[in-house]
């Protein structure tokens, strides 16, 4: 119902026809009218663009009049504005042709009442406004559909596409125009993602069951230019108002992107983030699977697990970046050791896990380990240095060692440091007894990180001697741990542990610092003053701040610098990394004399004996232990007492536990001695008596 006044724009020249329009808008009803009216087109034109006018009402046959012609000029000055023409009943056709162009109706002159003219006016200003409120209505869902991020595609009940939005056009290739009235077959063609195989189209089943139903999983929409993307979606049926299904809706959006993103976690959960290989999450499970397999086929399988010897060393004086980039070649050698079906994983840090899939007998994982020994032996070349490194391996088989991916991962652990124990880059196959020693191993290792606070560290102190003279030239610093419930505990026992968890450069920093107060209290309490030798481990050496440690640890204690010597083993005087020989330099301007220990069983050459500023070389006890006529080791200690005469280097032997190697090594002339011959490692309260009673040991021959 019209409440509001319409103001009716009135064209025409017919005075009667006026008179009459008038008269029925003027009659009492339920609507108010307010009459324009021009006589003429050109005068509707300025109306129109004056005023607001509700409906018009166009007389085709005016005197300027060109018929139709008239409606669409007049229409096209306010094409929202219903129009309706009026004609005699004899023109009724042209009021059909109007209708097509724009009229929304006719009236006819011999209906001018008050029945008929408000009824048609109202008709078509309410059929107007309805039809701007369904356009309107249209407009918001268009915008709506085309805004939101999803794809929207319909059909009638037979299948064939009747709108897509705009996110659908974009998805399937087809614009809206051109699908309309196709199959939805040819236009949302969708695969399984697994199977590559036609998947059976949703809207089918929701028009069938009445009910929403969703895609298949892992569906692929494969656009009109062929390009593929992983959708989900939902198909809808469409209902009439009699509650009959009509056709249906389908909505989906493309998850390409999510889904790669999953994946992309789900790999990153699964693999280490710096070499890429699976982690002991996915080892575990794949252990797992592997002895699944192996149990119904009756098979054997293998586990390898990897440490690098020494690798915290080459981390810690070579910098992070490079030790990354040592893994990552490290793990890439793995990879090409192994086959296809088994798996290389790190396990974190420097240890790695293989597991052997296909063997046949336990002989098959010793090939494997000796491969990839040989494989990781070769140079890395990293950052432009050329890097060595070694392995050692421990190997536990299924299902001679475990019948669980947790307890055949844990006997290859416990195999790993039995290699370690055996001198490195070897493997060993885990054995029952072995889980005794790494009960052991564990005990010491976790005792050893509180032995320092708990200060259960002694220092005990060998006398030199000099063998032409039988004098006490110096003493070498060896550390002692005195355990609360052990008691004594050997440094073979502890110190191979303190390098591997990384304890030893705090160890090494006490060690040092202990030795040299001790040192300048034998000097305080009137004692001849003679130098302290201590044991400095490649990783405190190559420590960053080991120079500056050494200066502080002098100028704390007060010790004079020539009386300390550092011992140093071969290894040290092998690296690479260029900062070698100026921090030996530096600790030569210092002051402070530089030993080689253990010389013999390192690969020093003469080059480096002579581009370092050494002071002494100690000949190994593995060589003097087996001293007799006519050995190899005679003439090997023989060679060295006469290098270091020839480089003006002190010899000191080590190890001297008999007469008879006395005798071999005063026939040598060789400089020095140290052993238990002489006298064992002393208290620093006994080495101080000794001091005091005589430095001369050489005549007693005895052992203290």
């Amino acid at each position: 119902m019209i409440l509001n006044t319409c103001t009716v724009l009135l064209v025409s020249d017919d005075a009667a026809d006026v008179t009459l329009i008038r008269a029925a808008l003027s009659a009492p009803g339920d609507s108010k009218w307010r009459l324009q009216h021009v006589r003429r087109v050109a005068d509707g034109i300025d109306l129109l663009k004056k005023q607001e006018i509700d409906v018009v009402l166009l007389d085709l046959f005016l005197p300027d009049s060109q018929g139709i012609k008239t409606f669409e000029t007049l229409f096209a000055a306010a094409p929202l504005i219903p129009f309706l023409v009026l004609v005699s009943q004899e023109n009724e056709v042209i009021a059909g042709e109007a209708t097509q162009r724009g009229a929304l109706d006719h009236l006819r002159k011999d209906h001018l009442d008050a029945y008929w003219v408000p009824r048609i006016l109202r008709s078509v200003i309410e059929r107007r406004a309805g039809d701007e409120a369904l356009f309107m209505e249209k407009e918001r869902a268009q915008v709506t559909l085309n805004s939101i991020g999803d794809a929207v595609l319909s059909t009638d009940i037979a299948g064939n596409v009747t709108y897509l939005n705009v996110v659908a056009e974009g998805m399937t290739g087809w614009s809206c125009e051109e699908a309309i009235g196709h199959p939805l077959a040819d236009v949302f063609q969708i695969v399984d993602g697994s199977t590559g195989k036609p998947a059976r189209n949703p809207m089918d089943k929701a028009v069938k069951e009445n009910q929403t139903v969703g895609l298949i999983a892992n569906c692929i929409l494969i656009r009109r230019d062929g390009v593929e993307s992983a959708i989900e979606d939902s198909a809808a049926p469409i209902h009439d108002r009699g509650g009959r299904v009509t056709g249906a809706v389908i909505v989906f959006r493309d998850v390409s992107a999510a889904q790669a993103i999953r994946q992309k976690m789900a790999h990153l959960a699964q693999h280490d983030f710096l070499t890429d290989l699976p982690n002991r999450m996915l080892l575990s499970d794949r252990v797992t699977t592997s002895i699944s397999l192996a149990r119904r086929h009756d098979k054997k399988r293998a586990l390898l697990f990897l440490d690098m010897d020494r690798f915290k060393h080459i981390n810690d004086s070579l910098g992070h970046q490079v030790g990354d980039k040592l893994l990552q070649s490290v793990a890439q050698r793995l990879v090409e050791c192994v086959r296809g079906s088994d798996t290389v994983s790190r396990q974190g840090g420097d240890e790695f896990v293989v597991l052997l899939s296909e063997m046949q007998h336990a002989e098959d994982a010793a090939r494997s380990a000796d491969k990839m020994l040989r494989a990781l032996a070769e140079p890395h070349i990293v950052a432009g240095k050329e890097l060595h490194i070694t392995a050692s391996i421990g190997i536990s088989v299924y299902p001679d060692d475990g019948k669980d991916a947790e307890t055949l991962i844990k006997c290859s652990d416990t195999a790993m440091y039995h290699a370690k124990d055996k001198g490195r880059n070897n493997y060993q196959f885990f054995t029952p007894d072995m889980n005794v020693r790494a009960v052991e191993r564990q005990f010491l290792e976790g005792n050893l990180r509180r032995a320092l606070e708990r200060r259960e560290f002694v220092l005990h102190y060998q006398p030199k001697i000099n063998l032409e003279t039988g004098m006490i030239t110096g003493v070498e610093a060896l550390i002692r741990w005195r355990h609360p419930e052990r008691g004594l505990i050997p440094p073979t026992l502890f110190v191979p542990i303190a390098e591997d968890c990384g304890l030893i450069v705090s160890i090494g920093r006490w060690v040092l610092h202990e030795a040299c107060r001790q040192a300048q209290a034998w000097i305080d309490a009137g004692l001849t003053p003679m130098p302290v030798s201590v044991n400095i481990s490649a990783l405190e050496f190559q420590s960053k701040d080991f120079l500056e440690g050494v200066r502080d640890t002098l100028k704390e204690t007060g010790l004079s610098p020539r009386y300390l010597e550092l011992e140093l083993t071969e290894s040290v005087l092998m690296q690479t990394n260029g900062s070698t020989a100026p921090t030996l330099i530096a600790l030569k301007g210092l002051g402070v004399r530089l030993a080689i220990d253990d010389f013999g069983t390192g690969y020093s050459s003469l080059s480096y004996l002579r581009q370092f500023p050494i002071d002494t070389l100690k000949i190994d006890q593995s060589f003097v232990r087996e001293i007799t006529a006519g050995s190899l080791d005679d003439t090997i200690v023989g060679a060295v007492i006469s290098m270091g005469k020839t480089l003006k280097q002190k010899v000191i032997a080590e190890g001297v536990e008999t007469g008879e190697q006395l005798a071999f090594l005063q026939r040598q002339h060789c400089g020095e001695g140290q052993g238990f011959h002489f006298s064992r490692p002393l208290s620093a309260d006994e080495f101080g008596i000794l001091l005091k009673t005589g430095r001369k040991l050489i005549p007693q021959l005895h052992r203290h």
